[in-house]
């Protein structure tokens, strides 16, 4: 089994910044497709961001396109979300996840493995 453990997350002006940080262990592949979703208070739990096995296919949701970007180090097992222009909208738990493929999707149900979340919060 993988496992996920995000790191990063914290208390940020709005107009910040902040980068977020998903280390795999136990039994990784460092080809596994990786996304990060995230839950406001209240909400159902969204799509954020994806990347594919290799890294060369990235994909966003409409909500954080131009501001969020999504990386691996595949070396370091570890997939990061870096966030700019970040607005009190965005105060969420944060949440990496892998699945058993090199292709991105942005269903959550389609991945295997979950992190235990980080909290970020965009203060006004």
């Amino acid at each position: 089994q993988v496992q996920l453990v995000e790191s990063g997350g914290g208390l940020v002006q709005a107009g910040g910044s902040l980068r977020l940080s998903c280390a795999a262990s136990g039994r990784t592949n460092s080809n596994y497709a990786m996304g990060w979703f995230r839950q406001a208070p209240g909400k159902e739990r969204e799509f954020v961001a994806a990347i594919s096995g290799s890294g060369g296919n990235t994909y966003y949701a409409d909500s954080v396109k131009g501001r969020f970007t999504i990386s691996r180090d595949n070396a370091k097992n570890t997939v990061y979300l870096q966030m700019n222009s970040l607005i009190p909208e965005d105060t969420a738990v944060y949440y990496c996840a892998a699945r058993s493929s090199v292709v991105l999707t942005t269903w959550s149900s389609s991945y295997n493995y979950w992190g235990q979340g980080t909290q970020v919060t965009v203060s006004s």
